[in-house]
């Protein structure tokens, strides 16, 4: 893989982008509390033509097609060719459900590039319970068959909770086994439906254990590791590089040398099936209606995404954090426990030195 170091600041990287909040599972954790549908007012082709247009003038990032099910927008494929034709990596986010040979030979001739398919148990009853549909674990399961089958490249994503955390290692030697290129670890954010799963966040302790035994795992497995929404992985990874007396590069680390934790506002962006811009998909601030003002424009002066790229603006102890720069803690999670996104993330044990040695 041709991994590209970030040029500048604020550059952007990612777009998730829900295309439709429709959807055939009923997730417990699920930050739209998506359903079936319908749902009025999501944006005409022609106009999502337009919004990839004004991504174009920012840069070239990775457009993430997500849900809801976006296999169950009816003009996906359309909006991946024509942001491949952009220039854009096109990828999409599904539960795996829908794949079928014909499905994934649309997607390979609209440009997606991957796949990132959601497994949150290593067995059949754990997944399923999770997903609210008989069925879901092993429909994703044939799915990930005629991935293989089709030489096409995915990644597994899974949120951790309480009720799977236990079994984070058997799931990580399903993805192994199952072929795929990367494993993406999901620290679950209590917004949407999953505020109701507010007592199955794993406690800040749990936390750090799981994110340092993440960390030594990534030279032991085949693929690519990465931690979203649990941005202490970043100061882990230094700290923990600290004790081996390794020098973080981009040589050396790729991408996780000058990634950051919490991208969100800075460069990574969410668009709401009804063209709202958020900072992320879990911290619900309308930070600019594309119905209204062009995507450049609302990436370069959002009020909010340019309050979140102010590093002295950082409150509690994430604002006196030698690893601000790098971590950021979750701005979400910080915003559901005390209704302010600068504030300090709640599930962090670590106590910052003062010394400002790595910001």
């Amino acid at each position: 893989m041709n991994l590209k170091k970030p040029e500048h600041k604020n550059q952007l990287r990612l777009v998730a982008w829900e295309v439709t909040r429709k959807c055939n599972l009923n997730c417990i954790h699920c930050r739209a509390g998506s359903e079936r549908g319908p749902y009025p007012g999501e944006l005409a082709t022609a106009k999502c033509f337009e919004i990839l247009d004004q991504i174009r003038r920012v840069g070239k990032p990775i457009v993430i097609l997500t849900g809801g099910e976006p296999l169950l927008r009816d003009d996906v494929f359309e909006l991946a060719e024509y942001g491949t034709g952009l220039g854009l990596r096109m990828v999409l986010a599904t539960n795996g459900t829908f794949l079928t040979p014909d499905i994934i030979k649309k997607m390979k001739d609209s440009g997606i590039k991957r796949v990132s398919i959601s497994l949150d148990g290593a067995s059949e009853s754990r997944h399923d319970n999770f997903r609210k549909v008989p069925g879901a674990f092993n429909a994703a399961l044939k799915g990930i068959k005629y991935l293989n089958e089709a030489g096409f490249e995915f990644q597994i994503n899974t949120t951790v909770t309480m009720h799977n955390v236990s079994e984070v290692a058997d799931i990580l030697d399903m993805v192994v086994r199952l072929g795929a290129v990367a494993h993406h670890l999901f620290l679950l954010v209590p917004t949407g439906r999953a505020r109701e799963m507010v007592n199955q966040e794993i406690d800040a302790l749990e936390y750090e254990k799981l994110l340092r035994w993440f960390y030594h795992m990534r030279d032991k497995v085949p693929l690519h590791l990465k931690a979203t929404c649990a941005p202490h992985y970043y100061r882990i990874l230094r700290q923990e590089a600290d004790i081996k007396g390794e020098k973080i590069t981009f040589e050396t680390y790729g991408l996780d040398a000058v990634t950051r934790g919490c991208l969100a506002g800075t460069a990574f962006c969410f668009i709401s099936n009804q063209g709202i811009v958020q900072p992320c998909g879990y911290l619900e601030l309308n930070s600019g209606d594309l119905k209204e003002s062009p995507f450049d424009v609302v990436w370069r002066d959002s009020l909010i995404f340019n309050q979140l790229r102010d590093f002295t603006a950082y409150k509690g102890k994430c604002g006196r954090c030698e690893y601000l720069r790098f971590c950021g803690g979750c701005r979400a999670r910080a915003y559901e426990a005390t209704g302010d996104f600068m504030a300090e993330e709640p599930l962090c044990i670590y106590q910052p030195s003062g010394k400002n040695t790595h910001g």
